[in-house]
């Protein structure tokens, strides 16, 4: 199906811009996404049991020893840095499952854009580029389905702990 037949070299530098300006444009909007998007409960974020609450990720695919190479694209745009936890305060916990569902989004969207490159691209080509949007976002989708089960047990054991506190009774005097 393809209509545009150019060069190898401008189809290359255009297959170049077109993922520049996807990844950009798809890390600039995801980020101005509400927090109410982003609830790990919907269809896209829920933990399967087959992932077995991302334990599946690190026995297959090892994601413990690799998932720091990853960059972390939120702050490129004025969002949350993913670097580490740096408090275990509930609501930044809470705010970490958001922006892990955030993270996730964002790569899954930025693979769909693929479908178009067969319109300038011969067949080898369009292959080349389906193995680099798959290459570039399955491993940051893989390390947030890993942390996500993670984060929300995480955030249930600080959530109880907080709600411990604020039950407990005040001593009488007597």
């Amino acid at each position: 199906m393809r209509l545009v037949h150019l060069p190898t070299l401008w189809t290359v530098l255009l297959d170049g811009l077109v993922w520049l300006v996807v990844h950009l444009s798809l890390g600039y909007y995801c980020t101005r996404l509400p927090l109410s998007a982003l609830d790990p409960q919907r269809w896209l974020f829920q933990t399967h049991r087959w992932e077995r609450g991302g334990a599946l990720y690190e026995r297959l695919l090892g994601v413990r020893r690799w998932k720091s190479w990853l960059p972390s694209g939120g702050v490129m745009f004025g969002g949350f840095s993913m670097r580490r936890v740096a408090s275990h305060g509930e609501g930044h916990v809470a705010r970490w499952v958001a922006e892990s569902c955030r993270a996730e989004l964002t790569h899954w969207l930025a693979i769909l854009p693929v479908a178009f490159f067969v319109l300038w691209n011969p067949p080898v080509a369009v292959a080349a580029n389906v193995a680099y949007a798959l290459c570039a976002n399955l491993p940051c989708i893989v390390v947030q389905r890993y942390n996500r089960p993670r984060l929300v047990r995480l955030l249930g054991r600080v959530a109880d702990r907080a709600a411990g506190h604020r039950e407990q009774p005040i001593p009488s005097e007597r």
